[in-house]
Parts: C-alpha cells; structure tokens; sequence
C-alpha cells in the first residue's frame, strides 16, 4: 500500500457513552464471531483494514457479524433490495429515548443497564431488519410489538424472531393494513405503551431518493462512480408522498388520539429544517413535554423528537403503576 497510515481518535465522541460501537470496526475480532465476513474484508488506502462500503453484500456481512458479536444473536438475514441500515446509529437511537425513560429512575442506570421487561415499546415500520427490538430487547430487556405494511418484510423479521432464542416472546409483528394510519389497527383497546419509535421515510418521491443517492456516491467517490445503493431499501422504507416532514406530522396528529395509551412518543428527524414546523405542530396538538435528541455518526449529524402528553405528575403514576423496578 502506498497510502500513509492515518492516525484515528480511540473512540467515536458522537455516539452516545453507553454504545457498543464507539471504538473504531475490530475487524479481526469480527471476523471471529462471523467468519463469513473475511472475504470482504481487505487492507484500504490507509493501510486500515476495512470493507468497501459501497458494496451492499459487504455492508450487510458487517451488519451480521456486528449483531452476532455485541447482540449475541444467532441469525440474521434480510431480503435482498431491503434496507440494511447502520447498526451504531440505530443503537444510538434506543440509548437516547432509554436515558429520558428513565431520567426519574436514575436507579436504572447507574453503573450498567437494569433491565425492565416490563417496558413496552412500539416500533412504527419495524422493516425487515427488526434492528430496533433487537437493540432494545438485547440492551435493556424491553418487549416490543413492531407494526409493518409490507408482509414480505414481516415474514423476514418473523424469521429472525423465530431463530433467536433471547427474541423470540419478546417481540410480536403486527401488519398494518391502512398505509394512512400509525396507531389505529395495531394498537389494541386498553394496551399500553412506554415508547413508540419510528424511523421515517426520508425522501418524497423514488426520483427524490435517487437524486439524492447519486449525489452522495459522487460527493465521496467522484463522477463516474457507480451509483448502487449500499442500504438497499423498498420504497415503503425510503420514500413516501410529502416526504419525511408530512409522514411525521400526520404521526403527531394521530398520536394526540392515543395519548392515554402511550407515555412517549419519539421519531427520528433526519433534516434539522424540519425541527421548526414539528415544533409548532407539537404545540397546537397540546403536547406537555417536547424534547429533541441530538445523535452524530462520523459527519452525519441527525436528532430524535421525542413528546408527551402527560404532566410530569402523571408521568410519575404511570412509571409507579406500570413499571416493576426491583
């Protein structure tokens, strides 16, 4: 290799302190728990181990062996052409929506994670990849119900369920029938959830998240760079009519309907230019509590919004009713 060793920081300050992902890929270590990854893995520019990741079979071999080394799972696989989205980042979601669940109970997180099996949480597009109740249930013990359009993407996530003894019981996928609707269809009569997370689609047309696709390859790699999609992603995943903002207000919207039934409400946010619209809307539906989470990956900055209905008091009848902390 000709190209100069780079010096690298010990650790990724961004991401939050309870993440797995915070030192730099170990690949030998990886390549241990899941050796099919060796193939894909080679020396960089920098003289760096690495994989190319450009390449959607490589990313989804790291995303496999990450999983099976910090989450101890014994299986997992997605469809091809369905997202496989960045492992750290969706771990960084679940440690900032856990620190303000438990922000009245620092009990819970005072020198490692006390696990709650009686938290329950809801996953709005749980995808195929069901990295979220993986995260969740591994990290912290909570239970989810994940809600899913696309069938083919339940029968995906089902089958990581099914072959991963610590999520099996842990985690129900529910079909939603009614692409309008976020809670109505999935949440039953007199159930109760401590969270509900999303990750929306980002772009508002298929056009839209190609353009911005080619543009990101050609910002790394230059012109004549191939423009394949690393992630993967079916359209539901991706894109839908008015984009990020809209999908996330008609959220809010619903989400005032069921706000006896749900303590928190949380989405991730991925363009700061929407915060303010989401703001104002969060405050004409009445919503006691607001706050906006701030998350960093290497230069990708995004925020999760989290909200409430309820008083603080109310909040604290909630925890004392329905959380069991030993």
């Amino acid at each position: 290799m000709s190209g100069k060793k780079r010096e690298h920081p010990k650790e990724k300050s961004k991401l939050h302190s309870r993440s797995k992902h915070r030192g730099r890929y170990d690949f030998k270590t990886l390549i241990s728990a899941c050796p099919d990854l060796e193939p894909f893995v080679a020396l960089n520019a920098y003289d760096d181990l690495s994989i190319d990741f450009f390449n959607p079979e490589a990313v989804k071999m790291l995303n496999t062996a990450l999983l099976k080394f910090h989450y101890n799972l014994d299986f997992w696989d997605v469809p091809s052409n369905y997202l496989c989205p960045p492992i750290p980042g969706r771990a960084d979601y679940i440690h900032n929506v856990a620190d303000v669940l438990y922000r009245n109970n620092p009990e819970m997180l005072d020198g490692r994670i006390k696990k709650n099996a009686h938290i329950r949480c809801l996953d709005i597009g749980v995808g195929a990849n069901c990295i979220y109740p993986i995260i969740g249930a591994t990290d912290y013990g909570w239970n989810f119900v994940g809600s899913e359009i696309d069938e083919k993407a339940i029968e995906a996530a089902n089958n990581i369920i099914s072959k991963n003894a610590d999520l099996t019981g842990k985690v129900e996928l529910r079909l939603q029938e009614s692409s309008r609707d976020f809670f109505k269809g999935i949440v039953k009569e007199g159930e109760l959830f401590d969270l509900t997370i999303c990750n929306p689609p980002f772009h508002a047309s298929l056009e839209d998240a190609q353009r911005g696709t080619r543009r990101k390859i050609k910002n790394l790699k230059g012109e004549k760079a191939k423009t394949t999609l690393n992630f993967g992603g079916q359209s539901s995943e991706l894109w839908c009519e008015g984009g990020e903002v809209k999908f996330i207000k008609d959220m809010i919207y619903q989400s005032r309907q069921y706000q006896d039934s749900c303590l928190w409400f949380s989405t991730l946010v991925s363009k700061e230019s929407n915060l303010p619209g989401i703001y104002k809307l969060l405050e004409r539906v009445e919503a006691k509590e607001v706050g906006t989470l701030p998350m960093g990956q290497g230069n990708k900055i995004s925020r999760v919004v989290i909200w409430t209905f309820m008083s603080k008091a109310k909040q604290q009848d909630w925890i004392k009713e329905k959380w069991k902390i030993d």
